[in-house]
């Protein structure tokens, strides 16, 4: 099953530190594995003028992450991170998210960090890292290339901050209306009063 990260923008709620920081809080990263997120694929950027809204974060895909840099303005970049391989023969036929209009060409150009992308509005770097992808993309005009290229060159994984014990991911939930025999449907049967 497919997840789309949505956004969740709300300003003054960030990790202090201006992006600075390798590390997220350990209810953060306890929250995205229990949402089905590997641990390899929990990423942070640096990127000048931006701050990671914590509350963004959340899985991408199967096992992929994803999160939002939001400035003082309300200006957003988006990081994401899941499995996959990109390459030259991909560039330009894979569409940028968010473009205006979706469809809009995209011009690819290949450095040392990986490649860039711009159409529709939009421009990101796409990096290879092992066995996953990760891109940093905004709108052109509020993030600039430069920035992206540094910021998506020195993405690292995140680490805890040791604020609270790591929380095991979920088990499997005990239901009471189950029968014990039959085809296993929910007993819903009317009791007194009801």
């Amino acid at each position: 099953m497919k997840r789309r990260l949505v956004p969740l923008v709300l300003l003054g709620m960030f990790v202090s530190g201006c992006g600075s920081e390798a590390s997220l809080s350990q209810d953060a990263l306890d929250r995205v594995r229990a949402q089905g997120v590997a641990p390899d694929l929990v990423y942070v950027v640096d990127l000048p003028g931006y701050e990671l809204a914590e509350q963004s974060i959340g899985g991408v895909g199967e096992d992929g992450f994803g999160a939002f840099y939001v400035s003082p303005e309300g200006r957003q970049v988006e990081l994401r991170v899941d499995r996959g391989t990109f390459g030259d023969a991909l560039c330009a036929d894979t569409p940028i998210t968010d473009a205006e209009p979706p469809t809009a060409p995209v011009r690819c150009e290949r450095d040392e960090a990986g490649w860039y992308r711009r159409g529709g509005g939009r421009h990101e770097y796409t990096a290879v890292r092992a066995d996953h992808l990760i891109w940093l993309k905004g709108r052109i005009g509020e993030v600039d290339r430069a920035a992206l290229k540094a910021a998506v060159s020195g993405a690292r994984h995140a680490t805890g901050d040791g604020s609270s014990t790591p929380v095991p991911p979920p088990g499997p939930v005990e239901r009471g209306d189950l029968p014990t025999s039959g085809d296993g449907a929910p007993d819903n049967e009317a009791g007194p009063g009801g």
